[in-house]
């Protein structure tokens, strides 16, 4: 909105040409982000708490510690996450830009998908909430039209392309295929970091990570001197997504400040989901998709966790884990949540400079 208020009188006000900077609206847009969070964040949480009586459900088949640990704590925090997110999104990113808008459909109808499936957990008090095959379908139907509208604004041949990584000039069509695979990544993106959000602190680091990785990614891809030097598939309009990851980075470590072990809130999957989505369709948008997959490497192997362990126990009867995700394997083994959490968070970082890494290595 600052942007299309008072780029058209850059020439006569100094101040008002800061505003043509992609650089200088994402550090805006993470810093009022950050503000609304703290700003926000402890009337949001008190009013959860007072509407949840009880907290978030506990898995009973989860770690038994969990029952004493957490119990009691609220959840939907992603609620804060979103509405600093996008206050912080609209007050600083160009309104004209579509992958803005396309971007933050995803993140708020996935989040409300999470929403309906917070509810039902709260109000029947138990940790089953919306049955799995609606939230796919709410995910799919989402991630479907947000594919269709990104292939209609993308000009050819990346709006039917997928980009692989180290390769500079390779650029596979998958034509009609690429509405099921776009749809496939923003999905799956989203539940993998949904599975992630077990522990304090745990998935939110790493979501926080790779969207600052993905700014630097739709800064440059959306760049033409950048994209050539880099040899990225240029993307015409997917710079403005730089302040859409600047605005979540601020909002991650606004939700952080109130998630620090122990939480005082849980962001539930109406964070996890929208978060995930959100980066999802940023890679697709910036013809990362394969990229986001070691970027967001630590949301991939909790995801294959799940996956071996149900697979092999339907299989064979026996577990590759004591417990399923990967972070409860090592809760059965005896680590304290603390050393968990930040363990993960260094592999999260490691693999973010992977990632990064394949932007120059070509």
């Amino acid at each position: 909105m600052l942007y299309n208020l008072l780029t058209p009188h850059a020439d006569q006000l100094i101040f008002a040409n800061l505003f043509r900077y992609i650089t200088f609206r994402s550090g805006g847009a993470m810093l009022t982000a950050l503000l609304i969070s703290f700003l926000l964040g402890p009337s949001v949480i008190s009013w959860l708490r007072s509407k949840q009586r009880g907290g978030q459900p506990i898995r009973t088949d989860g770690p038994p510690e969990h029952l004493l640990t957490k119990s009691g704590t609220p959840t939907m925090g992603g609620a804060l996450i979103l509405l600093a997110l996008t206050l912080s999104t609209l007050l600083w990113a160009d309104l004209r830009n579509t992958y803005v808008w396309v971007v933050l459909l995803v993140t708020a109808g996935f989040g409300l998908v999470g929403f309906v499936d917070d509810f039902l957990k709260l109000t029947r008090r138990n940790s089953q909430g919306l049955a799995g095959r609606y939230k796919m379908l709410g995910q799919i139907v989402i991630s479907t039209i947000a594919a269709l509208i990104i292939t209609y604004e993308m000009q050819e041949p990346l709006s039917s392309g997928m980009a692989v990584p180290f390769f500079k000039d390779v650029l596979l069509n998958l034509g009609w295929f690429f509405i099921p695979f776009a749809v496939i990544v923003m999905t799956g993106a989203s539940n993998a970091v949904n599975l992630t959000d077990g522990l304090d602190g745990l998935a939110i680091v790493p979501v926080m990570i790779a969207a600052g990785c993905f700014g630097l990614i739709a800064y440059f891809a959306g760049n033409i001197v950048y994209s050539n030097y880099l040899q990225l598939h240029y993307v015409v309009g997917a710079g403005e997504l730089t302040v859409f990851c600047g605005a979540l980075v601020g909002a991650s470590l606004g939700f952080l400040w109130f998630n620090a072990p122990p939480a005082m809130v849980f962001m539930g999957d109406t964070g996890s989901l929208s978060c995930g989505g959100a980066l999802g369709a940023i890679s697709v948008v910036t013809k990362h998709e394969l990229v986001l997959a070691i970027i967001g490497g630590l949301f991939v192997l909790e995801t294959i966790s799940v996956i071996v362990q149900v697979a092999s126990y339907k299989l064979t009867g026996k577990r590759v884990f004591r417990m399923a995700p990967l972070h409860h394997h090592f809760e059965r083994k005896g680590w304290q949540e603390p050393t968990i959490v930040i363990r993960f968070w260094i592999i999260a970082s490691v693999l973010a400079v992977i990632g990064l890494a394949t932007l120059k290595l070509r």
